[in-house]
């Protein structure tokens, strides 16, 4: 499991392998692991431990089978897959249909509907997904223009993917064709709010009826638990580009032996942010303050240092 995150980073972060190819070799390599056996990756299959002993289905409060209500129900799932169809693919036809293939809202529907197939590990290890392609790729944001989102999206309530909308608002607000650029880059993040959290529901409510009997399933419960530890490799690779942004403002790509790596150049290094980066690293593991707390004092001390200077630090 330790070679896989390893892996997953390698790839990611010198190879620049897509994110969703990184997720399924992953995912291939446990669950071929698991029907070999492979003591690696042996997943428990049992709902958990008390003192330290593994809990039998028996014991538990589901029991061994399943409840009449929770098992599946194929007009049910039918009913759901279609809806969740339409509500998916039909913004995603019409604007195929009405404003074709070049276009910014088109572009945006189905990047990230793919990022909603593979968002696994969350938004820390699916961001890096996100940077990479909106920032290399697309050109939507510069660097410096994702962590703004970051920030942003780290300061305010809700889930941490909804920095999603701002990249999408800022892809649009910068193509809005016929549009002012504030009313396309509120489509534009209104779309990508759209497109990101229907498949995932819909994931939800047709996959609930089996988790179950897929639990059951050690392959299946292998190819989860090779995903998770590439999910460590992958966040990594998000923290190294975050904090490479962050730290200094000049990076240089250098590619060699097949290779592309991001090298800092020592002389952009920002000593503000490197000051309160080490300031928060003590404060945390040295001294334990909390993270609100530590999160807290940074944004004053950060909002304290534009004031006086007029800039960020």
């Amino acid at each position: 499991m330790i070679g896989l995150a390893a892996a997953a980073f390698v790839a990611l972060a010198f190879f620049q392998a897509p994110f969703p190819l990184v997720v399924v070799v992953a995912g291939l390599i446990g669950f071929v692991g698991g029907k070999a056996g492979w003591t690696a990756f042996s997943a428990s299959g049992g709902h958990g431990k008390i003192g330290g002993r593994q809990v039998a289905d028996a014991d538990s409060l589901l029991g061994e089978g399943v409840p009449e209500h929770a098992r599946p129900n194929a007009a049910w799932l039918l009913k759901v897959a279609a809806i969740g169809a339409v509500a998916w693919f039909g913004p995603i036809i019409l604007l195929f249909v009405f404003l074709g293939q070049h276009n910014i809202f088109f572009d945006i529907s189905v990047f990230f509907s793919k990022m909603a197939m593979v968002t696994f590990g969350g938004a820390y290890a699916v961001l890096s997904y996100v940077a990479q392609e909106a920032v290399n790729h697309y050109g939507w944001l510069k660097p410096g223009e994702m962590l703004d989102g970051l920030g942003l999206a780290e300061t305010t309530p809700g889930p941490l993917i909804m920095v999603t909308q701002f990249v999408g608002f800022m892809g649009a607000y910068r193509a809005p064709g016929g549009l002012s650029p504030l009313l396309a880059g509120s489509l534009g993040g209104l779309l990508t709010t759209w497109v990101t959290f229907v498949p995932c529901f819909l994931w939800i409510l047709l996959g609930a009826p089996f988790m179950e009997s897929l639990r059951r399933n050690k392959a299946l419960s292998a190819a989860l638990a090779a995903i998770t530890a590439a999910v460590v490799g992958i966040i990594l690779n998000l923290t190294v580009w975050f904090a490479l942004h962050v730290l200094f403002s000049e990076v240089r790509t250098v590619s060699s032996f097949g290779m592309t790596v991001d090298i800092p150049v020592p002389s952009s290094v920002n000593i503000p942010a490197l000051v309160l980066t080490l300031a928060a690293v003590i404060a945390v593991f040295r001294f334990k303050t909390g993270i609100l707390t530590a999160l807290a004092a940074s944004a004053l001390i950060g909002l304290a240092y534009g004031l006086a200077f007029g800039v960020h630090p």
